[in-house]
């Protein structure tokens, strides 16, 4: 059968633009008449922050991560996969490292933050930060401030006896051994493949070889 030809005579296609007119404008006026959405609450959220007091006032979404970025301009503190898979927003916190993306600003009150920025200057780096440099621990160096903060907090995890997956025995004192730094490390990607210069810095700083 031949395929009949589509036609519109002049009254179909006038009462086709009326109901389209018609229907935008009860749309619009919907739209004018729906109430305006309300703000979002803004909370106050006092922490120390390299050694200095802070004070901040933040929509209580906002994660640690952000407010140490945009809030405080600490940009050293790296987004990377914003869901605490990679590591490169790692600071410390109270002694403790913590993701800053999957944490919100507003649960640090009182408490003492540490970012890559406080852990030393361009003129006096932190011992990690100049075993970094010595053996090439990084290459585009995105995620090494994360790397850093970690590499210090694995460390001092250890001296306080705190086990790991990688020991066969819970109850014994963890040691610094190439295998135990590497476990404790496994939450800070580098896609660079940095991985076995971050160990060699690493060891070279809790004095044993890897």
């Amino acid at each position: 059968m031949a395929s009949e030809t589509f036609q519109l005579s002049r009254r179909e296609m006038l009462m086709s633009s009326a109901t389209t007119a018609a229907v935008s404008s009860i749309v619009s006026e919907t739209a004018a008449a729906a109430p305006p959405m309300k703000a979002v609450p803004t909370y106050k959220v006092a922490m120390t922050v390299n050694g200095k007091p802070r004070r901040l006032t933040l929509d209580p979404r906002t994660t640690l991560l952000d407010a140490l970025r945009e809030h405080l301009h600490l940009t050293g503190t790296k987004k990377g996969c914003d869901h605490g898979q990679c590591g490169a927003c790692t600071v410390i916190v109270n002694g403790e490292r913590i993701n800053a993306c999957l944490s919100l600003a507003v649960q640090h009150e009182g408490d003492a933050v540490t970012t890559i920025e406080g852990l030393g200057t361009p003129e006096r780096l932190h011992p990690m930060q100049a075993a970094f440099v010595k053996h090439d621990g990084y290459q585009c160096g995105y995620c090494t401030p994360g790397q850093i903060c970690s590499a210090v907090s694995v460390l001092e995890e250890i001296k306080r006896g705190i086990p790991s997956h990688a020991q066969a025995d819970l109850m014994a004192t963890p040691q610094p051994t190439g295998v135990e730094l590497r476990e404790r490390m496994s939450g800070n990607i580098c896609r660079c493949g940095a991985y076995s210069n971050i160990a060699d810095a690493m060891a070279e700083i809790a004095g044993v070889r890897t």
